[in-house]
């Protein structure tokens, strides 16, 4: 997987489709994301004690990283990632602009 925590992506299908944000989280053994401000879902959680009341929190839930493209910081477009050796480092670059990430 060519995505990694902290990189900024572009959603390309679902119900939030269109909309880019930062990924919070990244779980290689399921190949899913978790990005900022998508697929975001309502949680209801009870009182922890007497006289409390009960609240409705946001949870951000992970997706497939299929569904999502990297941004190019050089071209600022969603583009394809390849990998290459640059001298004794594997780097990712943009299939449109050729600019490493």
């Amino acid at each position: 997987m060519y995505i990694k925590k902290g990189d900024t992506v572009k959603i390309i299908s679902g119900r939030d489709r269109g909309k880019t944000g930062a990924v919070i989280d990244v779980s290689l053994k399921e190949s899913r994301i978790s990005v900022e401000g998508v697929n975001i879902y309502k949680k209801r959680s009870r009182p922890k004690r007497q006289g409390q009341k009960g609240e409705t929190v946001e949870v951000v839930r992970p997706f497939p990283a299929s569904k999502a493209m990297l941004m190019c910081k050089n071209c600022k477009l969603p583009s394809r990632v390849g990998m290459r050796v640059e001298g004794s480092q594997k780097v990712r670059y943009c299939k449109r602009c050729e600019s490493t990430i």
